[in-house]
């Protein structure tokens, strides 16, 4: 396993709509490392086994995308972000052991405040689709800010409910017979489905109810503008587009770098000529590139 080249992977069901290997594909390029990135297609029943062998496969990690957030965090050691969160997207190995975190967070919360300045003011309620990974992610995000009241709207309502067991009373569990009461004066209205992906029917919400000044947000980013996103940019106001303002993994791609900058052993070439300088203050996210853009679409007056 010495000689192999390091390499990462992204791991979903479906995994093709997944823009990592672009993003870290940018980074790979710009720092002129000698390793991979790779999509894995990994059916749930198939992930654990995978993690488990994900060293003897040559990887030193990888990120998880739908629907495998959840299942990340019972089989890694997580963070504390990740364990508040309920959910984990990255995961790199450490000395044998699998560990995680949760980047969803924060790239998320950038976009809204760079698209949408001040949306926590006009977000006394949010009405939140989904009860995955993704939007416990979202939940936890918007109560950091301050969210009063965050309505949660799933197919399975147990799911939403175990939001609100997780997060607290803020949280509130929403079937189909309450949703146009809390769409009524809604500051945010988020999509954390797959609705709306790339083959998947779009997400089908009345939006005359929200707020004038209301943000609408989609965590799809394939295709760019999702339906959602469309029905949005139509109403009488302007619409705001921006790119997520942190890479989703960049405690793993340091990790490709340790073990690249190391030489995977020793036997092979770190860097090619020419590379960029590796960012050293791992405190810091590095930054996606502009071809790996996330929309978030907010409309405001």
């Amino acid at each position: 396993m010495a000689n192999m080249r390091p390499a990462a992977c992204v791991m979903g069901w479906p995994v093709k709509q997944s823009r990592a290997p672009i993003i870290h594909g940018y980074w790979i390029e710009k720092h002129r490392l000698d390793v991979d990135f790779r999509l894995e297609a990994m059916p749930p029943e198939e992930f654990a086994a995978f993690l488990a062998s994900l060293g003897e496969r040559g990887y030193v990690g990888g990120s998880a995308t739908i629907p495998h957030k959840q299942m990340a965090l019972t089989l890694t050691e997580p963070d504390a972000r990740a364990s508040a969160i309920g959910a984990a997207n990255v995961i790199w190995l450490d000395n044998g052991k699998l560990r995680s975190t949760n980047s969803d967070v924060v790239g998320f919360i950038a976009a809204l405040d760079e698209s949408a300045p001040g949306w926590e003011r006009r977000a006394e309620k949010a009405v939140v689709f989904g009860a995955g990974g993704a939007a416990c992610a979202v939940v936890y995000g918007l109560l950091e800010r301050g969210v009063s009241s965050i309505h949660v709207h799933n197919r399975t309502t147990a799911k939403a409910q175990a939001l609100r067991e997780r997060f607290g009373p803020k949280v509130v569990p929403t079937d189909a017979a309450a949703l146009p009461a809390a769409l009524a004066g809604a500051g945010l209205l988020v999509n954390a489905t797959s609705f709306g992906m790339a083959g998947n029917p779009d997400l089908e919400v009345d939006l005359s109810t929200l707020r004038a000044d209301a943000a609408v947000a989609d965590a799809v980013y394939v295709p760019l503008e999702t339906g959602l996103l469309k029905s949005a940019r139509a109403r009488p106001r302007r619409l705001g587009r921006t790119r997520d303002a942190a890479a989703p993994g960049h405690h793993l791609f340091r990790e490709m770098v340790r073990r690249a900058a190391s030489g995977h052993g020793g036997t092979t070439p770190a860097r090619r000529a020419g590379a960029a300088p590796i960012m050293s203050d791992t405190r810091q996210p590095l930054r996606r590139p502009r071809h790996g853009a996330r929309s978030v679409g907010c409309s405001h007056g």
